[in-house]
């Protein structure tokens, strides 16, 4: 068979079919063709990737990328030279903005989008450095019909519906806005991914309302509405929740992850089912940057690399019902990240400015997009 790109001689860690070897990647049409030594023999295009490690292109589950459309969104291609293949946008548009989002972003980007649809009818309307209006606050802009029908009419581009609660979110209106959105879900057939901030809601109320394949993002969050307890423990509508089958998403962000909650969830051998950034006008730079940085955070905490590489290829494309990525198995989608793990001394903060000094870096060297390079660091 003749190939049209090849990288050759990578470290290839696929966790989905258990590969960490040095070894080749093949693709052709558009496609994963092979993985296997020896195959740049008959390739029109090798890539050296020696010296790298090569992954199923990166997902990051949780991004805000309606640039230009909204105050918090950020250049899509920005968050490719990251590394990523693939963007899950989290609610940046609702029914009543959706189709500019899709017009103006998504269809034109280079790199795959994928949207969960605000049940909110404007979005994520108000959050900038001056303005900062929770869209869940004002029941008048749920608009559960229109969501129902712009969600079965793109769903080729949606997976899903996204509801903010807390506080900051949603103000006094408590578990009503997560309500409406789990009657939209239940309508359409498709997940809830559920924004947790400071009470009220609590945590356990919100999980009791979250189906299976449901998605909890700021799941490692500082107090409150942390998912820890007082004696060092995972709480126990927590680990409750994940054996229903609540997928469990980092949604780093602005201020929503704590290297406190991070350690004794990881102490407990609880680890994240997805790690994203949730990057946006606010925190792309820092404390989030971008995905590459966030799984760097979770490598110096101790999770295993091919595990960290797992919460950002393998477990996203499950929360997003997409077996088409998140691997490397022929057939599926030709996308790949080339990154370095580098050694030395980096400093990262969490949400709360906190500070970890850690020995090792990831940084992305380059992508393959639909079986082409994209961009070569």
């Amino acid at each position: 068979m003749t190939f049209d790109l090849v990288l050759k001689g990578g470290r290839v860690i696929d966790p989905s079919q258990s590969i960490d070897r040095v070894t080749d990647v093949a693709f052709k049409e558009g496609r994963v063709a092979a993985v296997g030594d020896d195959l740049g023999a008959n390739a029109h295009s090798i890539e050296n990737a020696a010296g790298l490690i090569v992954t199923p292109g990166l997902i990051d589950l949780h991004t805000h990328v309606y640039w230009g459309g909204t105050s918090l969104g950020v250049d899509p291609l920005v968050l490719a030279r990251g590394g990523c293949t693939t963007l899950a946008d989290t609610g940046s548009a609702g029914p009543g903005n959706y189709r500019g989002f899709l017009e103006h972003v998504i269809r034109p980007s280079p790199v795959r989008i994928l949207a969960y649809l605000n049940v909110s009818f404007a979005g994520i309307y108000g959050f900038s450095k001056r303005v900062m209006v929770g869209e869940s606050g004002d029941l008048r802009l749920m608009a559960p019909i229109d969501a129902v029908e712009v969600a079965l009419e793109y769903r080729d581009t949606l997976v899903g519906i996204k509801v903010r609660v807390g506080f900051n979110a949603s103000g006094n209106s408590g578990l009503v806005p997560l309500d409406i959105a789990r009657q939209v879900a239940d309508k359409v057939d498709m997940p809830m991914m559920v924004h947790i901030d400071v009470p009220p809601p609590t945590l356990p109320e919100v999980l009791a309302r979250m189906r299976p394949g449901d998605i909890l993002t700021h799941c490692f969050r500082p107090f409150p509405n942390t998912p820890t307890t007082s004696d060092g423990k995972v709480h126990p509508a927590v680990t409750e929740a994940r054996e229903r089958g609540i997928i469990f998403d980092i949604g780093h962000g602005m201020g929503s992850f704590s290297f406190d909650t991070a350690r004794v969830m990881l102490a407990n051998g609880f680890l994240p089912d997805c790690i994203s950034s949730d990057v946006h006008a606010l925190c792309i730079d820092g404390p989030a940057f971008n995905l590459v940085t966030t799984m760097s955070k979770f490598l110096c905490m101790g999770m295993p690399l091919t595990e960290v590489i797992r919460a950002a290829t393998e477990r996203p494309a499950h929360a997003l019902q997409r077996s088409d990525l998140g691997n490397l198995k022929p057939g599926s989608a030709g996308d790949a990240t080339l990154l370095s793990l580098e050694e030395g001394q980096f400093v990262y903060r969490d949400s709360m400015n906190a500070e970890l000094s850690g020995r090792l870096r990831l940084a992305a060297k380059g992508i393959v997009i639909n079986g082409a390079t994209w961009h070569w660091a």
